[in-house]
């Protein structure tokens, strides 16, 4: 549930940029030698940018590397490669990390790897600067931030955007993420995330439940839905307006809120007969029976999408391993 702030305070570098070097044989960059120089980790990387638009360094370090410094030393060799792009947001207190998206070459990888054109990525010469600007920063970095928390956890073996969630289930519902956490006995806890940043009002929070019930209904899946606040006041009047509803529609629902603890540990509080203590996502996992992911090979091959896109599949979570 993206914030709706007028002006974001993020600044792209436009005066500041790092400039890239000036190469007088070509214009564009080569994708032959590009072939030589990323690794598979790397690949992974620009599908994830794809995917989910804006990571961190921060994010990136915590998913695929082992230290700040390895990392920032790989993300600024792919920035100059023209496969990453990048902005620093403006605060008043501290500097923010370097927030990467997309850069040219990346985009034409995937689509020289899809055997389609540029233009089908949906990249735009002002792309980074679109997210930069963009009234919904601050909500697409807080969907991410948590998702990543979880697959640092261990356990996070999916997890679709909402560009992509929508993509499959957008005629129902339009979830800020979708994700399978699989515990340490291999049972399964699919979810849902809305990640309420409390700048809609209760009602319209409410207003999508019915639409999570009919997907369920029409499809034969049990999705838990799990929705995350900002603060624990926000939280409780929110699982008081919903209380009702989610037994009428017979949801599995829990929430959480930002001032407790991270999502990994105990953070969940089911609605309904609710358990005497918070829960971890593996502890959510068995307190519901039944569950039925949304997400299986036939709907992910299914996928609608636009002619023009690219063939869509789900991104890892984490990076491949050496020697995969």
């Amino acid at each position: 549930m993206p914030t709706t702030s007028p002006n974001p305070g993020y600044v792209p570098r436009a005066a500041s940029r790092r400039r890239r070097p000036v190469l007088p044989t070509r214009a564009r960059t080569d994708l032959s030698q590009l072939a030589t120089r990323l690794t598979p980790r790397d690949v992974w990387l620009i599908e994830m940018l794809y995917e989910h638009k804006v990571l961190t360094s921060h994010h990136i370090t915590a998913l695929a590397f082992t230290g700040h410094r390895t990392a920032n030393r790989r993300l600024r060799e792919l920035y100059f490669m023209g496969v990453l792009d990048s902005f620093r947001p403006l605060r008043q207190r501290g500097s923010a990390p370097e927030h990467y998206t997309l850069g040219r070459a990346g985009a034409e990888l995937l689509a020289a790897r899809a055997g389609t054109e540029l233009a089908a990525t949906g990249w735009r010469k002002d792309t980074c600067a679109r997210i930069a600007f963009s009234p919904t920063l601050d909500h697409t970095l807080g969907v991410n931030t948590l998702l990543i928390q979880l697959a640092t956890a261990g356990g996070l073996t999916e997890w679709l955007s909402e560009r992509s969630a929508t993509r499959l289930w957008g005629d129902w519902i339009r979830p800020d993420a979708y994700a399978h956490h699989t515990t340490a006995g291999h049972q399964l806890l699919p979810f849902f995330l809305e990640y309420d940043t409390g700048s809609y009002n209760l009602a319209r929070v409410e207003a999508k439940l019915p639409g999570y019930a009919a997907l369920a209904s029409t499809t034969g899946t049990r999705t838990p839905l799990l929705i995350h606040t900002a603060t624990a006041r926000r939280e409780a009047a929110l699982r008081h307006r919903i209380a009702e509803s989610a037994e009428r529609l017979e949801l599995p629902i829990a929430t959480g809120n930002t001032q407790l603890a991270e999502p990994a540990s105990a953070a969940w509080l089911p609605l309904g007969p609710a358990p005497a203590e918070r829960l971890t996502p593996a502890q959510l996992a068995a307190h519901w029976t039944g569950l039925i992911p949304a997400l299986t090979p036939d709907a992910a091959l299914s996928s609608p999408g636009r002619p023009t896109a690219l063939p869509w599949h789900p991104v890892p979570p984490q990076p491949p391993t050496p020697g995969n």
